[in-house]
């Protein structure tokens, strides 16, 4: 299990990570409801053990909450990687939800970027800025040193194409974290 604390003067956030799902059912408290959902939807799609313990200043929004918690939980995939012995590196997955698809291309590479494709058709959801979600998976590709390409292909409902984007993410990464034979996946010899 890895684990990890951030605090800031906006934010206290402590997150477990481990690749065992079957270790225990995932714990979310962030204080805001809409993301404690996707937080689970990627925990259950990813196979992962993920517990969020957060406390920020959400009287003021939601956003230091969110990119924090995608910082802290984005430097846990690094570590989370990097200690394998060897890993597919490259994950992708096509994911629907209803009218929803997206599409999600990731590589654990050590070089962090952030492609986000996506127009949702409402800006909230519930009280939840859905702009939030593309600062959440910046944090999580910056902090993880991953490429990260996000592309929301049909849309319709707002839960829903934010649904999609999280279980495509989940699954994509669950694909790039898989064991394989050979060491590690570079030509390079190395990932940094």
């Amino acid at each position: 299990m890895l684990n990890k604390k951030r605090s800031t003067l906006e934010t206290k956030i402590e997150v477990s990570l481990a690749e065992n799902k079957s270790v225990a059912e995932s714990k979310l408290e962030t204080g805001i409801g809409f993301f404690d959902h996707m937080l689970t939807l990627f925990s259950f799609h990813s196979d992962l053990y993920l517990e969020v313990k957060a406390k920020g200043d959400l009287e003021v929004d939601y956003h230091h909450t969110v990119e924090d918690v995608g910082i802290v939980l984005g430097q846990l995939i690094r570590e989370l990687y990097l200690n394998k012995p060897s890993y597919q590196r490259y994950g992708f997955f096509y994911l629907p939800m209803d009218e929803s698809l997206a599409r999600v291309v990731l590589d654990l590479s050590g070089r962090p970027h952030l492609s986000f494709e996506a127009q949702f058709s409402k800006e909230k959801i519930g009280l939840f800025d859905v702009e939030l979600i593309e600062e959440f998976f910046n944090a999580v590709a910056m902090n993880s040193r991953m490429t990260l390409h996000i592309d929301l292909l049909k849309s319709g409902n707002a839960h829903h194409e934010a649904e999609a984007i999280f279980k495509a993410f989940a699954r994509s990464l669950k694909i790039a974290l898989t064991d394989v034979e050979g060491g590690i996946p570079s030509s390079k010899g190395v990932i940094e």
